[in-house]
């Protein structure tokens, strides 16, 4: 298990990216959360398997079709296992 802290920036808030990615990190099994920060990026806590975590990576690069993603500040970290499924916040 890893924990992972992404901070996503570019074209990210009112292009539906927090539902889909919620949508994505529920079909992979991970918990955690994401939401939007006052700054206009999105920020996003994971946890879950290295190997699956590396997917969602993968999808948050390039995130739902009207999203424009322009880089991404990853932070791996130790797991806390406290959540209980992923949520918006």
């Amino acid at each position: 298990m890893k924990r992972l802290h992404l901070k996503i920036y570019g074209r990210v808030q009112g292009v539906y990216y927090r539902s889909s990615a919620q949508d994505v990190a529920r079909e992979l099994g991970l918990s955690g959360w994401i939401k939007n920060m006052p700054d206009g990026t999105v920020e996003t806590v994971v946890e879950g398997e290295e190997e699956i975590l590396r997917d969602y990576i993968r999808w948050c690069k390039k995130g739902p079709a009207a999203a424009r993603v322009e880089k991404i500040d990853e932070t791996w970290e130790e797991p806390t296992v406290e959540f209980k499924g992923f949520s918006i916040n």
